[in-house]
């Protein structure tokens, strides 16, 4: 017999003795080492064989009443274990499906099952989409299995997956949730306090945490009132909140990403809100120029969202006892947003923004902030092909400006475009994800500090980089989930090239306890416009990275300016029964290289005296640091009820060559507790309450007061007949700690229905028993500043 004709053995012979046969000859030869080799090829001929006998089933998920996809629910073939979750847009695919006929379901809760009949032939794509409609019984039990079957397939390491539903869960200022009070919640989140506070995620600044709307770069996310951020709830379809160790489709920052993603406009008929309440009012406005039908996927929808304040003058009336000037925050918002979806689920979205900001406060004669963007980003599901291509395009810009009386006007200003092109591949439960991008941006800024040198001035700085990501997710049975990813990003204005590896792993021991773990490598091209060390500063301006920074720094070469971290995030997820789950987790954020404005320069950076360290004449100095801590989230649910306790232990450390010191928002203990019940024959009415427990802040002490002596005629000034100014003698840098700081929430809602529209009522009470928090001290005065007190409140809304 020709030995091209060995393998028709495998139509006479059982398997396994003619692999036997087979590999004897290449045993003999090479060992055992081949049999993996030849496995391995067995395998992959199996899957190519299995591929020529099935077909596939894409599709989207949308609400049968306003066309909204339907997120992460669970599309599968009933009697079988062939099945798919709804992704963000509500895109699912089920693949290497056998030829035949099978019966499509999907249940969710809150929705009336749905079962479609499918046929799957031999190599085919089936395009099938879903429409669900909302169940007409109202369900008394909220089970949590939603969300632990996601828990088997998501590695979900320092990341909070956020919905409308569970932001309005919680009790509210004014009468409407809103994303900055959710966010204060989160675990591993600090927030420095009611009036011109800043969030601050597991040891990182603002600057270091980039914040996305619908892929678009938001410079400044809060108003100056910290109630209340640029976003309205109730257009928000998912905000993922990234604390640490996210994914290489993230970069150019090194601390956290907050992703908000914004929902269409109804599709089947025009919509709207109208809210007000002492704070401010909100309005929004919604419907189809092209409707959604029956049969007919294809929509042309608009959304107009806008909000403003005019707490400043209710406040005089309302709340005198906060003070003579009373509040003086103002603020407005404006966001639309243009979406054509097509029958085959591709869509276009054009989209808008306007925010501003402004207050006057004491000392503080004028601050102001404005931010406006546009940007756009496109689906596009190719017809008989699993991928999804989703390009984008986006532009924003900021401008801050603060005035003081008998300081320098600071001023900062940022605009820059980013864009690229995601390519996702589906391949059963495993997932492939890549694409370029390019980004670039001008800023400029103006300061002059304490010691009356001037940094920054007129020049802009322009910045250009690009790059590419790529990021696999593998799931193997539902027991192990990996995803490594890397990210190639080429600053190309600084000639620097920054590679960054990622790494995220699960392993699900038992369907009740999980253990996780995250890494990653991260640079940033961008530094505040202000200090670490600043106690109280409203000002908060952008700059690219200086490329005058110190040569050296701790004794060794610094190669460029880009500032850069390394985490390390571990893990366990425990189950409880059916109503208790807790998540842990340890993490440690390595600021490998941090830049910082120098506080201390003394001399111009073109003073040549060689006596003269950089340290006094740079306007930028390097430092280091670390976070570390751990966090508790422990969550219970039950029927009407949902209980949550967030416990937070943290340490943040900077170095700047010189001395070790706690930045002025390291705060070491951090608890929340959040309860909600909802009630009544037809559960139209809601509790809330909330309290939160945080250490003190660091600040530098007063050591003393000493008259500082202005010698106008040189050595042979006369000291006795000057009269010198108030000098201030400062103790060890951040040495001090303030008060802890605590407050009460409450909030009760009611809905009552008319016809087809709902009239909404909520009463509200920030800071029940009128805690006096610190936010300041005047060193020489001793006049203390507080925090907002009682603030009872009223909120009125009307939903159609």
């Amino acid at each position: 017999m020709p030995s091209h004709a060995r393998p028709l053995c495998l139509k006479r012979i059982p398997l396994r003795p003619c692999e036997i046969l087979l590999l004897r000859p290449y045993m003999n030869v090479m060992g055992k080492i081949r049999i993996p080799a030849f496995a391995l090829l067995l395998t992959l001929v199996s899957i190519a064989v299995m591929a020529q006998n099935t077909g596939k089933i894409k599709g989207f998920v949308y609400e049968k009443d306003n066309g909204e996809p339907v997120l992460f629910t669970n599309v599968f073939l009933q009697g079988t274990s062939l099945g798919a979750s709804t992704d963000v847009n509500g895109y699912y695919l089920i693949s290497s499906v056998p030829a035949g006929d099978y019966t499509l379901m999907v249940t969710y809760l809150g929705y009336d099952t749905l079962k479609v009949p499918v046929t799957v032939g031999s190599k085919e794509l089936v395009a099938q989409n879903l429409f669900l409609s909302k169940s007409s019984i109202r369900l008394a039990q909220v089970e949590i299995s939603a969300e632990r079957e996601e828990a088997l397939t998501e590695i979900r390491t320092s990341v909070t997956k956020l919905t409308p539903k569970e932001m309005k869960q919680l009790p509210n200022v004014s009468g409407e949730s809103d994303l900055a009070q959710v966010l204060q919640i989160q675990p591993g989140v600090i927030f420095t306090g009611d009036q011109g506070g800043q969030l601050y995620i597991r040891g990182g600044s603002p600057i270091q945490n980039k914040v996305l709307l619908d892929g678009m770069i938001i410079y400044n996310p809060f108003h100056s009132i910290g109630f209340f951020s640029v976003f309205d709830t109730d257009i928000i379809k998912t905000a993922d909140i990234y604390t640490g160790g996210f994914n290489a489709e993230y970069g150019d920052r090194i601390s956290s990403i907050m992703d908000v993603k914004t929902r269409d406009g109804n599709k089947k008929h025009f919509s709207g809100k109208l809210s007000v309440n002492p704070f401010g009012a909100n309005v929004l406005l919604e419907g189809p120029i092209i409707k959604m039908k029956e049969g007919r996927a294809s929509s042309l929808t608009y959304l107009i969202s806008a909000k403003t304040s005019y707490l400043e003058q209710t406040s005089k009336l309302l709340y005198s006892y906060a003070g003579e000037e009373g509040l003086p925050f103002n603020f407005t918002d404006v966001f639309a947003k243009l979406s054509y979806n097509t029958e085959s689920g591709s869509k276009v979205n054009l989209f808008g923004f306007s925010f501003n900001d402004q207050v006057t406060y004491r000392s503080v004669s004028d601050y102001q902030w404005n931010s406006y963007g546009v940007g756009s980003n496109v689906i596009i599901v190719p017809q008989g092909s699993a991928v999804l291509l989703e390009p984008f395009f986006n532009y924003s810009s900021y401008r801050i400006k603060l005035e003081e009386v008998g300081q320098a006007e600071r001023f900062s200003q940022v605009g820059g475009f980013n864009g690229g092109m995601n390519f996702t591949y589906f391949m059963g439960n495993n997932e492939l994800k890549f694409g370029p991008f390019l980004q670039g941006f001008q800023t400029q800024y103006k300061f002059t500090n304490s010691l009356g040198q001037e940094i920054g001035g007129d020049e802009t700085f322009n910045s250009t980089d690009f790059g590419v990501y790529v990021k696999y997710k593998w799931n193997f049975k539902e027991r192990i989930l990996v995803e490594p990813s890397f990210r190639l990003h080429y600053y190309a204005s600084l000639g620097v090239a920054s590679p960054e590896p990622r790494l995220g792993i699960k392993v699900n021991i038992t369907k009740w306890l999980r253990v996780k773990y995250a890494f990653g490598l991260f640079a940033q091209n961008m530094i505040a416009a202000n200090s670490d060390r600043d106690v109280v500063n409203l000002f908060y301006g952008f700059l690219t990275a200086p490329e005058n920074l110190p040569r050296t720094f701790d004794g060794e070469e610094v190669k460029d300016p880009l500032q850069r971290a390394m985490h390390n995030i571990v893990g366990i997820e425990l189950d409880l029964g059916k109503r208790f789950s807790l998540n842990v987790e340890g993490y440690l954020k390595n600021f490998t290289q941090l830049s910082n404005v120098n506080r201390n320069k003394l001399y111009s950076e073109s003073n040549t005296d060689p006596e003269i360290p950089e340290t006094l004449k740079r306007d930028y100095i390097i430092e280091t640091g670390k976070a570390m801590g751990i966090d508790f989230v422990l969550k219970y649910s039950y029927k009407r009820l949902y209980l949550w306790a967030v416990y937070s232990l943290g340490v943040v450390t900077r170095y700047d060559g010189v001395q070790e010191y706690y930045p002025h928002f390291d705060r070491r203990h951090n608890v929340n507790l959040v309860g909600a019940y909802t009630f009544g024959k037809n559960l139209n009415w809601e509790a809330s309450v909330r309290w939160n427990l945080g250490s003190g802040f660091p600040f530098t002490q007063t050591a003393g007061f000493y008259e500082n002596l202005v010698l106008d005629g040189g050595i042979g000034t006369d000291i006795t007949t000057q009269n010198g100014y108030l000098g201030v003698e400062y103790g060890e840098l951040n040495k001090g700690r303030l008060p802890y700081y605590h407050r009460l929430d409450l909030s009760v809602k009611r809905d009552f229905e008319i016809g087809r529209t709902t009239l909404g009522a909520v009463i509200g009470i920030t800071n029940v028993y009128n805690r006096e928090n610190i936010f300041f001290i005047d060193r020489v005065s001793y006049d203390i500043v507080n925090q907002l007190p009682i603030l009872p409140s009223l909120g009125i809304s009307w939903r159609w």
